[in-house]
């Protein structure tokens, strides 16, 4: 049994190799649309998508990110959009609710074409000085806790070089 949804989940894969043109606007629009009806416990909407697609935005993410991880490659493999989640913290489902909104963003983002990827190390950024200066920036405020970074962008061509992993045996039980 298949249908559209089926298949969005089965052929989303992580990309991690984009061209350098923005998404179109109507795609980003859908994308975020699928991200706000993400489930959230008791229905608290915790999660808050902010969205950099200015070039020196995402480099100054992309940095911080960077300097986590103890690297100088670019995190966000180049992706032109960086869709951060956060989430208020008083809901105790808020790393579940903002998971699931990552999980819409990139099952929405795969069934229109467009690649992503989920980036770690959200938390540990926000929960710095240099992330909370960034959340004050942005007119923000400093309770939000980071999820992840689902970055978007058009597929390069080696954006799929790995095949598709086979699922693990023991996968599902069933009892």
């Amino acid at each position: 049994m298949t249908n559209e949804v089926l298949k969005a989940i089965e052929n989303r894969r992580s990309c991690k190799a984009f061209r350098p043109e923005q998404i179109k606007p109507e795609e980003l629009d859908a994308i975020l649309k699928a991200g706000t009806f993400a489930p959230t416990g008791r229905n608290k909407q915790a999660p808050v998508m902010v969205v950099l697609q200015n070039k020196e935005d995402v480099a100054e993410l992309s940095a911080l990110n960077a300097q986590i991880m103890g690297t100088t490659t670019d995190p966000f493999y180049g992706a032109p959009t960086v869709i951060l989640v956060l989430a208020e913290t008083e809901p105790y489902t808020w790393v579940e609710d903002g998971s699931l909104v990552m999980a819409n963003l990139m099952l929405a983002a795969s069934s229109l074409g467009v690649g992503s990827c989920w980036i770690h190390r959200a938390r540990q950024e926000f929960d710095s000085e240099q992330g909370k200066a960034l959340l004050k920036k942005w007119g923000l405020p400093e309770t939000l806790r980071g999820v992840g970074h689902c970055i978007l962008g058009y597929p390069a061509e080696n954006a799929y070089a790995k095949p598709r992993s086979p699922r693990k045996d023991g996968y599902i039980v069933k009892i």
